[in-house]
């Protein structure tokens, strides 16, 4: 286990509402990009006409595309921003969505196309978080070390 206190004092805190049409993960990167933040989390909740998730398969280090092509209610989002291998925002989300029959899918969160709304809270954080690339899991991780 490793632990870092990042911050003591009051974060910065974005709401972004995002309307029909766009690009959830794209339009949420851009925006971190923008905002140059360097350590946030988000939560989210909306919905999307259609998804895509993943989910990691350890063996093969990748992940397994799961596609949902259908309205699709986002019950939950969760995740994080820090700056990436290439000096850029780098985004790590986690979706629960609600499927028309009341069942569920959920993982990793590579895109979705917003339908009618997603509303974000980004919650920036006075702190700097490093991801890094992990050739041995073939994933970037958040590695505190390079804070």
């Amino acid at each position: 286990m490793q632990s870092r206190l990042v911050t003591t004092s009051p974060a910065h805190v974005h709401v972004i509402i995002l309307d029909s049409g766009g690009g959830a993960f794209a339009a949420l990167t851009k925006f971190a990009n923008e905002e140059k933040l360097a350590a946030a989390s988000l939560t989210a909740i909306g919905a999307f006409e259609r998804a895509t998730i993943g989910w990691f398969d350890l063996v093969s280090r990748n992940y397994r595309k799961i596609e949902i092509n259908e309205q699709c209610e986002v019950l939950s989002a969760i995740g994080d921003v820090a700056i990436g291998d290439d000096g850029k925002a780098s985004l790590h989300v986690h979706v629960v969505l609600g499927l028309s029959d009341g069942s569920t899918r959920g993982g990793h969160f590579p895109s979705g196309i917003v339908r009618p709304t997603l509303e974000v809270v980004l919650t920036e954080a006075p702190a700097r978080l490093r991801r890094r690339k992990r050739p041995d899991l073939g994933i970037a991780l958040v590695d505190l070390a390079g804070c």
